[in-house]
């Protein structure tokens, strides 16, 4: 069957056809039988991705789940995938879901609704095995930091797309990809190094500077450390400062919601809750001032100079605990997740099992990044390429992310839309939300899910940007990655729109 370009089915769509190009009606012994056969077609020939299917399994469909063909297999050298395939009713699409953290599992799970959905779907462990929170499998292997950075992103995409094709006996017609933190890094860069893979991109609180973030993180966990490893910013006068900050500044945009709509407009300043000389538990001291300033200001050297772009911003406060500081007085989850990124994949040559965070110079050290970061980095505002193939990219990130702090993406959104000849033609292939009060990908005080998705969809496949989204927050928590709809009207207790970004705030 002749493939048919993007541009072929948005007038198809014009036309009033409905997208029925390929889909399936096997019977599903028939779609058993094709699945095991699977088990032996030879993929090694796969153009810079030799691949290997090491299972096949026909997943019956239950009142759960859509009958569908399960494949496992591996991108020479070791970059595990399982591709999930409708065994009816197979939509024409593709679509990769992205990872979290350090990755290093096969999330076979986030392949469920999309599969539903009619979606072909690939997942991979971006070439190594790990707990997605330790960093030991980079340890001067230099393979596996490529995988990590850039590589196993498009092959596992290259091997699920020959996959598909094997299958239904017709190649995909369209493909996109989601990916949230580590997963949107990974959206960035197949925009800016693939630019050929995807006809639609969502990209979630991008790590876009891997050992930039990390750097961010260890100024954050060490600031609350003194100089005996003791936390100066107890977890218990987190709700009071959070408070403080969001009446300070919630009104600053005309609703008074419980939320700052953008922080970069709030003139919070911790120190209107310095204690006096007695102290107390409603004020902060003057330690706790200094901890709270550094939060907000993201990692400087010694003599004041900004090494990032910017911290945690001001209505995140109740996100640091766990992550920052926690109840039991030890320093915070990310104090170790981060410590392993600059033993193992940080620096070149790695320091190894010994370096400890309070090691980190911020007066040197992140002059030392570039030697790792050009294999990680999603930084590159140059998209000429894949808006040249017809890409269209949707980016997001909430204003009350602790993880990855959300400056960064807006500073990098404002230089691709510099470098790609100014935001109206920049919001014609790209455009970035700023979504008030979400914390990491998902969660947090305001409304936070939204059917990216669906979004993205239309605009790829019926020339409808996204001028406007829908977000809600559910009484009980959704998928973090978005992938839940629709929600359950009953379970939506409050919803907002958001929009666009377009201009600085003044």
């Amino acid at each position: 069957m002749t493939k048919v370009s993007r541009f072929q089915l948005i007038a198809i769509f014009a036309a009033g056809c409905c997208f029925g190009i390929v889909t399936t009606g096997y019977a599903q012994s028939d779609s058993a039988a094709r699945c095991q056969a699977l088990s032996q077609a030879d993929f090694s020939g796969l153009t810079d991705a030799p691949t290997q299917v090491t299972a096949s399994t026909y997943v019956a469909g239950t009142d759960d789940i859509t009958a569908y063909c399960r494949i496992e297999g591996y991108v020479t050298p070791t970059v595990r995938i399982e591709v999930h395939l409708p065994a009816e009713n197979w939509n024409g699409k593709f679509i990769k879901r992205g990872c979290g953290g350090y990755c290093g599992a096969v999330n076979g799970n986030y392949c469920n609704n999309h599969v539903k959905n009619g979606y072909a779907c690939v997942v991979s462990d971006m070439g190594h095995q790990s707990t997605g929170g330790d960093a030991k499998w980079a340890y001067n292997n230099s393979y596996t930091e490529i995988d990590f950075g850039y590589r196993a992103t498009h092959v596992s995409t290259v091997a699920g797309k020959a996959i598909t094709e094997e299958f239904y006996g017709n190649a995909p017609q369209l493909s996109y990809y989601m990916g949230c933190s580590t997963g949107g890094r990974q959206g960035l860069v197949e925009a800016q190094r693939f630019p050929w893979d995807f006809d639609g991109i969502v990209a979630g609180a991008p790590v876009i500077d891997e050992t930039g973030a990390g750097l961010q993180l260890i100024w954050t966990t060490t600031a609350n450390l003194d100089e005996n490893g003791a936390q100066i910013l107890p977890a218990s006068k987190i709700p009071m400062l959070h408070d403080a900050a969001v009446a300070k500044c919630d009104g600053d945009d005309g609703a008074e919601d419980g939320l700052i709509d953008d922080p970069r407009t709030c003139d919070f300043d911790p120190g209107e809750l310095q204690c006096g000389l007695l102290g107390g538990d409603d004020c902060l001291t003057k330690d706790q001032v200094e901890v709270v300033r550094k939060i907000y200001s993201g990692p400087h050297t010694s003599a004041g100079e900004p090494t990032y772009t910017g911290g945690a911003q001001p209505g995140s406060e109740m996100n640091w605990i766990g992550p920052y500081i926690t109840e039991e007085g030890r320093p915070g989850r990310y104090y170790f997740m981060i410590g392993d990124m600059f033993r193992y994949m940080g620096f070149l040559p790695d320091p190894g099992p010994s370096w400890q965070p309070e090691d980190f110079d911020f007066d040197q050290d992140h002059k030392r990044l570039g030697m790792m970061e050009g294999i990680y980095s999603g930084s590159n505002p140059d998209l000429r390429k894949f808006r040249n193939a017809g890409g269209k990219m949707l980016a997001y990130h909430g204003w009350a992310d602790y993880s990855v702090v959300p400056l960064n993406t807006v500073d990098y959104y404002e230089l691709a839309a510099r470098t790609m000849g100014g935001l109206e033609s920049t919001q014609e292939f790209f455009r970035l939300f700023m979504i008030p009060g979400m914390s990491h990908c998902s969660g947090g005080e305001g409304a936070y899910a939204i059917d990216y998705l669906s979004h993205m969809e239309e605009w790829v496949e019926g020339g409808k940007a996204p001028d406007m989204m829908m977000s809600h927050h559910p009484v009980e928590q959704t998928d973090r990655f978005g992938t839940d709809f629709p929600l359950d009207p009953d379970n939506i207790e409050f919803s907002r729109p958001v929009y666009p970004y377009s201009t600085p705030a003044q």
